[in-house]
């Protein structure tokens, strides 16, 4: 593990196991990884991804951790113009589409609520 992923990993709410951090679902893992890169690639640096994230955690204090993380990825995303807010918004709308359109049990794609429309 490298010495930011491993600064972060030992961050208050992340569960931990001998191996490193543990993650309830897959998505979890991928909201970690994207932090871990997007630091990496500059977008922020730790202590303001701490502050973030911080912040986050005292608004939204009923949500589940890694809720709160991905609020604190996507407020910085936006902060640091990587991504707009009509941006975020259309992603987030395909995602609800394309889990509306996916049979239970099946990997969620995007853009199988545009194939299933065109069977009908």
């Amino acid at each position: 593990m490298s010495a930011p992923e491993e600064s972060i990993s030992q961050s208050p709410g992340i569960a931990r196991d001998a191996d490193g951090p543990v993650f309830a679902e897959p998505w979890e893992a991928k909201a970690f990884a994207l932090a871990v890169t997007c630091h990496e690639r500059g977008l922020f640096d730790w202590p303001t991804w701490a502050q973030t994230l911080g912040a986050t955690i005292k608004a939204q204090p009923d949500l589940p951790y890694y809720r709160q993380w991905l609020a604190a990825l996507e407020t910085l995303l936006a902060e640091t113009g990587t991504i707009g807010v009509d941006e975020r918004l259309e992603r987030i709308d395909a995602w609800d589409r394309a889990a509306r359109a996916t049979p239970h049990g099946e990997p969620i794609e995007l853009g199988r609520d545009l194939l299933e429309s065109h069977h009908d």
